[in-house]
């Protein structure tokens, strides 16, 4: 048996933390003394230990660490993926807000009007994958637009009415620093329409202003003064992945979600009856619409707004769409399974 002490050494856990993770069931003792509540840990928890030091020093999250300890190495590979992109998210949104304050110290010094040029094709298909998701009403003016976030590799597109997300990255030749900009939706429509026709993009962002260049057609616009929600807070996965992953017929769940006979469930919203397209797992890989009498059980459901599943799906712009279902309260997400960066999330409704 090894004394508190020892293992500290052992480890590299301090005795304070070991006392932590012991009163959060991460690393319970073998034994601890009834009287003098000393604890005592056996030679099969050193590695535990390690393991806990490790994933501490790199700050993994309380319960991710449990799971970790408690999973098999497949499992707990995946948590190590799962923190790792959200280290590397991390990073990346420091990068961006520091390129940004750089701009704020030394605005002589640094340029302030960053060019992208980038495939006319690549653009006209980001913009066809979030337009749908943009918000119409004046209530939040932040989200009648498109976010263009560029920084050295490309720009991600994004668009929310907080009832759904939709995001697209395309490549780009980029001149100057990251920047991000929100776009009126009139803007991105009459861009759109240029993208019909031949030649590349060559794509303006300064302060205030954005301006697109298309078969030497120029239009321009000034950005919209509103900052736009975190939204990479949303994306990041939970620990272990999606409870239900699918590939579905985007024809045969568009006949399914528009038929007359279509289940649906009724949940009061607003003072109305509001219709609800039930979502869960149809035992052979698929998904299917549950019923009311069908809503008990463990397996995976969400209910979703129909319309706006529609949308997403002709947003997807395949025949084929991988949904994910990771339970009622988890949004869910429709992606294109061969365009990791092109993809929406609906708000689940509760049941």
């Amino acid at each position: 048996m090894h004394s508190i002490g020892e293992l500290a050494r052992a480890s590299g856990l301090t005795v304070s933390a070991l006392r932590f993770y012991d009163s959060a069931g991460v690393l319970v003792p073998a034994r601890v003394d009834p009287v003098t509540g000393y604890r005592w840990y056996t030679d099969d928890q050193v590695r535990p230990a390690r393991l806990v030091a490790g994933l501490r020093r790199v700050g993994m999250p309380v319960p991710e660490i449990a799971a970790a300890v408690r999973s098999g190495p497949a499992a707990a590979h995946r948590l190590l993926d799962t923190h790792l992109r959200r280290l590397e998210d991390g990073l990346a949104d420091a990068r961006r807000e520091l390129s940004r304050i750089r701009t704020l110290i030394d605005p002589e010094e640094q340029p302030m009007t960053t060019h992208l040029t980038l495939s006319r094709t690549d653009l006209a298909a980001a913009v066809d994958a979030v337009r749908f998701a943009v918000a119409t009403g004046p209530d939040l003016p932040e989200l009648t637009g498109v976010l263009f976030d560029v920084d050295a590799g490309g720009v991600q597109l994004v668009a929310t009415d907080r009832y759904r997300m939709a995001l697209a990255r395309i490549g780009a030749d980029v001149d100057g620093p990251a920047v991000r900009a929100l776009v009126p939706a009139g803007f991105v429509d009459e861009t759109r329409t240029l993208l019909d026709t031949a030649g590349e993009v060559r794509l303006a962002v300064g302060d205030g202003t954005v301006a697109v260049t298309v078969a030497g057609r120029t239009l321009d616009a000034g950005t919209l003064p509103y900052d736009f929600p975190d939204h990479r807070r949303l994306l990041r996965a939970a620990p272990g992945g999606p409870a239900h992953r699918a590939t579905v017929d985007v024809a045969a769940l568009r006949a399914a979600l528009t038929s007359p006979d279509a289940p649906v469930v009724h949940r009061e919203h607003g003072g109305a009856a509001l219709p609800v397209s039930v979502l869960g797992p149809d035992g052979r890989g698929g998904v299917r619409l549950y019923g009311e009498d069908e809503l008990t059980g463990d397996a995976p459901r969400i209910g979703v707004n129909a319309g706006y599943l529609l949308q997403a799906l002709d947003a997807g712009g395949r025949g084929q769409l991988v949904l994910e279902l990771d339970g009622p309260i988890a949004p869910l997400a429709v992606r294109r399974p061969d365009d990791t960066d092109a993809f929406s999330i609906l708000m689940p409704i509760r049941l």
